[in-house]
């Protein structure tokens, strides 16, 4: 029925009761005697017995309750053989003078420690018979004159207390309940947290790595054949040594094809840095990227932004902001579309990027090759834990939508 003095908790209440309840007695012992001293009234003889009554009760509060280890204390044995040692030191006392009656209140909570729980009900029980009846002639005198009272008095008093007593228990299993669910959610939460700094670390790695093979590609692709073109140029120019026009004929392609090659190196160092993120919000950021794309193709692209917005991880906001590109890309590529709609939406756990076109579609699937850019975008999504969906048939244009975890911004990374 009690708590068990072992499973209280820091900050818990309960501490403080627990320390009372190992000098009360002794105190309400003290308080007793010193009562009964006071009103005088018994000679030495009276006392010689009464004292060592006292002293008897000192000493066995001394033993079971005060220097009484909690572990022992719990056992139901030992808390069983303290209330009875309780209950009849204090009934002996309280015939001897009733002011021992004050002592006699410990049994209540030695009756509360009993296991189970009917037999903490019934140690109760025991001594509110004692302790109202024993100053009226003791309890067979006292209910056989007047049961109903003392009965009533007994039924009131058991209840009152030991269901006291049952709801402070229940409280400090609910309270402790959720304390352990409260640890357990801060434990995974950090745990979370340290998924999602690895989760993003590798991701970061991984985009390194592609956007390694993806240089790596378009110098095989552009600058190497660039530069294979001009060096062919410059063969042949100087192989023309008398004819002046087709030398420079040569020389003008070389030079044509530098200034090609010197473009498509610029255009990927920009590619290996998300710059609309520098001075912009994500949605600023993607609205621009639209508006840009729109100017260049001459296809409308509508943009609008849902839900809260605010700031997320470096690596969730440039993930977004090159699939988008990409989406984009595809369509000028590939689509054909009249109109373009792009939708980023805050939601409590996920972002998503819905691009839509009403272009030429394709057959659900066969999604095309990697010249299409949906493999590299659905890896970019799914290193951060995302989903890509892809939706389209042939004439009816095509929807992609996006979704990853929105991992808030760490202190240092917020603008």
């Amino acid at each position: 029925m009690w708590p068990p003095e072992s499973a209280r908790t820091p900050g818990d209440w309960q501490p403080w009761l627990f320390r009372v309840e190992r000098v009360l007695p002794g105190v309400l012992l003290a308080i007793a005697t010193v009562v009964t001293l006071g009103v005088g009234g018994h000679d030495a003889r009276w006392w010689t017995t009464t004292g060592a009554l006292v002293a008897a009760a000192g000493l066995f509060v001394l033993g079971t309750v005060v220097l009484a280890p909690p572990r022992l204390r719990e056992r139901p044995a030992f808390a069983l053989l303290t209330f009875l040692g309780i209950i009849g030191l204090g009934s002996a006392l309280e015939v001897r003078d009733l002011t021992f009656l004050i002592f006699m209140i410990f049994a209540f909570l030695a009756a509360m420690r009993l296991r189970p729980t009917w037999l903490a009900f019934a140690a109760l029980a025991v001594t509110s018979l004692l302790i109202n009846t024993l100053g009226n002639g003791g309890p067979v005198h006292a209910l056989r004159e007047r049961p109903a009272i003392w009965v009533t008095i007994i039924v009131v008093e058991t209840a009152a207390i030991g269901g006291g007593g049952l709801l402070s228990t229940a409280i400090a299993r609910q309270n402790e309940e959720s304390r352990r669910m409260l640890d357990e959610l801060a434990a995974a939460h950090a745990e979370n947290e340290g998924l999602q700094r690895q989760l993003l670390g590798q991701a970061r790695e991984a985009g390194i790595l592609d956007e390694r093979q993806r240089l790596a590609q378009e110098i095989h692709d552009t600058l190497a054949q660039g530069f294979t073109g001009i060096i062919t140029q410059l063969e042949a120019a100087a192989l023309a040594p008398a004819d002046a026009a087709k030398r420079q004929r040569h020389l003008d392609s070389a030079t044509a094809l530098a200034r090609e090659n010197l473009t498509a190196a610029r255009r990927s160092v920009r590619a290996l840095h998300p710059e609309p993120l520098d001075a912009a919000t994500l949605p600023d950021a993607l609205a621009g990227v639209a508006a840009r794309w729109s100017e260049r193709t001459g296809v409308p692209a509508a943009f609008t932004a849902t839900g809260d917005p605010r700031p997320l991880h470096p690596e969730i906001e440039s993930t977004v902001l090159r699939v988008t590109q990409e989406a984009l890309s595809n369509v000028d590529k590939h689509a054909g579309a009249g109109r373009v709609g792009l939708t980023l939406s805050y939601m409590a756990g996920e972002v998503t990027l819905d691009v839509r076109d009403d272009g030429a579609g394709f057959t659900p699937g066969a999604e095309p090759g990697p010249g299409f850019g949906l493999p590299g975008m659905r890896r970019r999504v799914q290193r951060l834990a995302g989903t890509l969906h892809v939706e389209s048939e042939p004439g009816g244009g095509t929807a992609i939508s996006a979704v990853l975890p929105a991992v808030p911004s760490p202190p240092e990374a917020s603008p």
